[in-house]
This record gives structure tokens, C-alpha cells and sequence, in this order.
């Protein structure tokens, strides 16, 4: 989800949260984040039983929480170009599972 912030009429920053994503992918996705131009905002484990547990940092069992990662850039062309990257990624590995299983 792309969100967009507006201080006084004007766009400061922008930011994307990526929702639900696998804990093997976030050395990457800083990474990328890092090399074009972004700054990784926060990190965030939900419990998926119990709504109100969220933490900041990765728990000692991280089974049964869904990562959030919020990016944020002063250019929002970034962005869109981070999720495109983190699109192809997940379709890439997708792929490769599959052919894994055939």
C-alpha cells in the first residue's frame, strides 16, 4: 500500500508498507531500500492470534507473526521502483517453487 504524506500542502515524504512478508527477504529488501535512496521506517511483527501484540523487533519465535516493513523516500519514482524490484522477487521465487514441485 502506497501512502503518501502531506505537510502543510506539501509532500515531504512518501511511504509504502510491505505487508505479510517472509523474515528471509528483509536482509534484501534493506539492501535495495538502502541503494536507491529509501529509508527503511520501521519493522513490525503482528501476532496474527492476537491482535494487539505488535513489536519492533524480531521475538524470540517469530512463528505465528506477520512482518510489516515501512520504506519511505523523498521521491516517490523510488518507490515504485522498489515495489516493482520486490514484485519480480516474490514472482522469481514463486516460480522456482513451483518448477521445485513439478
Amino acid at each position: 500500500m502506497l501512502v503518501e504524506n502531506y505537510i502543510n500542502g506539501f509532500n515531504q515524504r512518501s511511504q509504502i508498507e510491505f505487508k505479510n512478508i517472509s523474515k528471509d527477504i528483509i536482509p534484501w529488501l534493506e539492501q535495495i531500500a538502502l541503494e536507491n535512496n529509501c529509508v527503511v521506517d520501521k519493522k513490525e511483527w503482528k501476532s496474527k492470534y492476537n491482535s494487539y501484540v505488535i513489536y519492533d523487533y524480531e521475538p524470540f519465535c517469530s512463528d505465528g507473526f506477520e512482518i510489516s516493513v515501512t520504506v519511505s523516500s523523498h521521491d516517490i519514482n523510488y518507490l515504485y521502483f522498489l515495489k516493482f524490484l520486490y514484485d519480480n522477487k516474490i514472482d522469481t521465487i514463486e516460480y522456482l517453487n513451483n518448477c521445485i514441485g513439478d
